[in-house]
């Protein structure tokens, strides 16, 4: 249950109307992305505090399509996407799947981007985002606005090979809370180094251990936009298969 008593799935609820009201659309769409092994299915699990996600074990994946869940009141809707980092061929494929979610468009005179915000999900106990780093520059940023894109770790409690976790108090130890802060900054420069896109300063959580929920819906509910999402008119993709 929440700080006043909510559980997760009527959290600022009065605060995710309002905005929505203003940007004049709803459902808030939000592709659910990352590799696997992140933890996007446990993500989803823990925010609507039941199994809606079928999880993996390990790097096994078990997200192979893109499945939906309403949360506030089908006001948000969140779309788990398959991860990557199964190997070239299966990479490929679920890139176009992602690739084809964030196309997907809907309006007459004016085309507008089905999905309206991106949440990737990294690994937070791995020291090699390699995969990360290549699903975000050659998938997710040339394909939707930067100020859509946000990044929350996953698995904060791994952070030191699992060593800085406090059981008893279910927090980070202030060791592992530097080593945390400073893997934020790390991951902005790296993807500013990368692709001269500067994001949302990302937060950390851990949804084995159900820390940090709130921050990851603060996260995105203080980034619901103001308006809807218009087209990028050219992905790396279709320069890619040019």
């Amino acid at each position: 249950m929440g700080k006043g008593g909510e559980n997760y799935k009527q959290y600022r609820d009065e605060d995710i109307t309002s905005k929505l009201n203003i940007a004049g659309f709803y459902p808030l769409d939000i592709m659910v992305t990352g590799v696997t092994g992140a933890g996007k299915s446990t993500t989803l699990n823990a925010i609507f505090e039941k199994d809606v996600a079928d999880e993996g074990n390990g790097v096994d994946p078990q997200t192979m399509t893109v499945d939906s869940y309403y949360l506030s009141d089908r006001r948000l809707r969140l779309w788990d996407t398959p991860g990557l980092g199964d190997g070239i061929k299966a990479d490929a494929i679920h890139s176009k799947k992602i690739i084809d979610l964030l196309h997907k468009s809907y309006g007459e005179s004016v085309r507008y981007g089905f999905i309206d915000l991106v949440l990737v999900i990294l690994e937070g106990g791995s020291r090699d985002l390699g995969t990360t780093y290549k699903l975000l520059n050659e998938v997710i940023i040339p394909n939707v606005q930067a100020d859509r894109i946000l990044i929350a770790i996953n698995q904060c409690d791994m952070g030191l090979k699992g060593k800085g976790w406090i059981p008893a108090a279910n927090k980070p130890s202030e060791e592992l809370l530097k080593q945390l802060d400073e893997k934020v900054i790390s991951i902005q420069e790296r993807v500013y180094n990368e692709t001269a896109v500067w994001i949302e300063e990302p937060i950390y959580f851990s949804a084995l251990y159900n820390f940090n929920i709130y921050q990851l819906l603060d996260l995105i509910i203080d980034n619901i936009p103001k308006e809807r999402r218009r087209f990028l008119q050219k992905s790396f993709w279709d320069f890619k298969n040019m």
